[in-house]
């Protein structure tokens, strides 16, 4: 039934929280696992003043991305799960859903942050968006504080 699972991560605790659930999902379905990077690109801001600039900070982006997802690849292959990474820049709940379509998951799984309130209006919530725009199936974990 399900054979991509796309995993959306930020980097935090908290997003790594669906690991293990993604991991079950995966072994039981013999699916393959989609690691999602996606960070909203602050070089946009210095696009125009100072394209090296600009430049010189999405390669970092990038950068970044990358040394905190081959770690994460590594260990869900080390599991016997086939795993694969990607990267990419834009708004986060829409790049998200762009690609679980290019891709064609059959599922997102990824994890709430729990904000509630001001913090919530403020930020908005990437889960909520993506839920209520997905047209597939939405694994979400509300993990514990960590």
């Amino acid at each position: 039934m399900y054979k991509t699972i796309l995993v959306p991560l930020d980097g935090s605790p908290l997003a790594e929280a669906v690991l293990p659930h993604a991991q079950a999902l995966a072994t039981s379905e013999d699916a393959q696992i989609i690691l999602l990077r996606v960070s909203v690109n602050p070089a946009a801001e210095f696009a125009f003043s100072d394209p090296a600039l600009a430049s010189n900070l999405i390669d970092s982006l990038e950068a970044d991305a990358l040394n905190y997802l081959q770690p994460v690849r590594g260990r869900l292959q080390k599991a016997g799960l086939r795993t694969r990474f990607l990267i990419r820049q834009g708004p986060i709940a829409e790049t998200i859903l762009q690609i679980a379509a290019e891709e064609r998951a059959d599922v997102i799984a990824m994890s709430t942050h729990g904000r509630s309130g001001v913090s919530r209006w403020l930020l908005g919530s990437i889960a909520n968006r993506v839920v209520n725009h997905s047209s597939i199936p939405v694994l979400l974990i509300r993990p514990q504080a960590i």
